[in-house]
Order: C-alpha cells, then sequence, then structure tokens
C-alpha cells in the first residue's frame, strides 16, 4: 500500500494544474457525474491521481467497486465547525470500512448535499481529525482562503494541535468560493511553509473532469 504522506507530499504545483486533482465531488454529495463518469473522464485525461471527496460521505467508495483502482486516493470532506467558523477537513488516504470514520458521516442524502442542513453540523474538527488518522489517512484544511476568522494563523495552529496534516493550497476559488474569500492565496501558502504542512490541490469540482 501507497504512503499517503509521501504522495501527497510528492505533488507539486505544476501536477495540480493538469495531472492530479484532490477534490472532486458525485451524486453522493452535490455532484453532477457518477463515480463511474469521474474515473473514466480521468483515464481519457491521463491524470496521475485523483480524489472524490464527497461530502460527509463514503458511500460513492462502499458501494463502487470502480473506484479500487490505482489512480483513486479514498477521501471524504467533513463539515466541522471552530472558533465561530465552518471549516471542511479532507480526509485523504483512509480506510472506508473504518467504524470510527463512518459514525462522523451524515445519516441522510440531505446532509451530504443541502447546503442548510449541513450549516448545523455538529461535528467537532478534533474528533474528525482523529478519525482520519485512526483510519490511517491525512486530514487537510479545504479552501483556506474562504475561512472567515481574522487570524487565519490562530485557527491552522488550532487545528494543527489537534494533528492537521496539510492544506489545500493549489485551489482555483471558483464560483461561490471566489465571493466569500476572506484570506489571500499568498497567506495560504506562507502558513503552509511555515508550520512545514502538506500542501494539496484540486478544483472542487461539482461537474464533468475538464
Amino acid at each position: 500500500m501507497e504512503n499517503i504522506k509521501e504522495v501527497l507530499s510528492s505533488f507539486k504545483e505544476k501536477d495540480f494544474k493538469k495531472d492530479v486533482n484532490l477534490h472532486i465531488h458525485t451524486v453522493f454529495s452535490d455532484g453532477k457525474c457518477t463515480p463511474e463518469e469521474i474515473l473514466s473522464q480521468a483515464k481519457k485525461l491521463k491524470m496521475k491521481k485523483i480524489a472524490i471527496s464527497d461530502h460527509n460521505t463514503l458511500r460513492a467508495y462502499l458501494v463502487n467497486d470502480t473506484l479500487k483502482n490505482e489512480l483513486v486516493i479514498p477521501a471524504i470532506e467533513f463539515d466541522c465547525w471552530l472558533m465561530g467558523c465552518l471549516v471542511h477537513i479532507l480526509g485523504y488516504g483512509i480506510d472506508i470500512n473504518n467504524r470510527e470514520l463512518q459514525s462522523l458521516c451524515a445519516k441522510t442524502k440531505a446532509g451530504t448535499q443541502a447546503d442548510i442542513v449541513r450549516l448545523f453540523s455538529y461535528r467537532n474538527p478534533e474528533s474528525v481529525i482523529k478519525a482520519i488518522h485512526n483510519a490511517g489517512g491525512i486530514a487537510v484544511l479545504a479552501h483556506p482562503a474562504c475561512c472567515w476568522v481574522f487570524s487565519l494563523n490562530k485557527l491552522v495552529k488550532k487545528l494543527m494541535s489537534f494533528g492537521l496534516d496539510g492544506l489545500e493550497v493549489f485551489y482555483q476559488y471558483r464560483r461561490h468560493r471566489s465571493i466569500i474569500k476572506f484570506h489571500s492565496t499568498k497567506k495560504v501558502a506562507r502558513l503552509a511553509r511555515k508550520y512545514n504542512l502538506i500542501a494539496t490541490g484540486g478544483t472542487d469540482e461539482h461537474g464533468a473532469l475538464k
């Protein structure tokens, strides 16, 4: 089995611009494509790695053996609250059968899809990061520039005290993310370097891969 930390650390900015996309949603949360369609698109584009990271659910992996593919890094994106801010924690390289991780998943479709339901999530980031680690994974803060806190540094340090491993540095901030962006991407990159955090990236794709 691949060492997930080594794999993620091996990717550079140029990889995330073309060959690697570690933030993709499917019909199992609020995306438009099935996992099979995403995998087929990735193969046609000759991508190195992808990660389907549906909101609060592992169902795409649990019901779909086609994702047991060397191209795919098992992943999930959890909604949490910290310091009065909604934060999204990505888990990479996880054991999808881990009971602790599964216990944190949404119990209904609305919990994976409806923004208003997800806003009222009561997940604790410390518990989420612990579960990701116990499932053999790496925990990464998604789209950090959209965290509505005055001090992103303090937020990151707090998450690091829980065991945060990385920041989603290479993110395009499209759609509504460009409007609610609160910090600069340069600041995110500086924090990743300052604290020696793994720098990941993805498009937060909800449609087809391009």
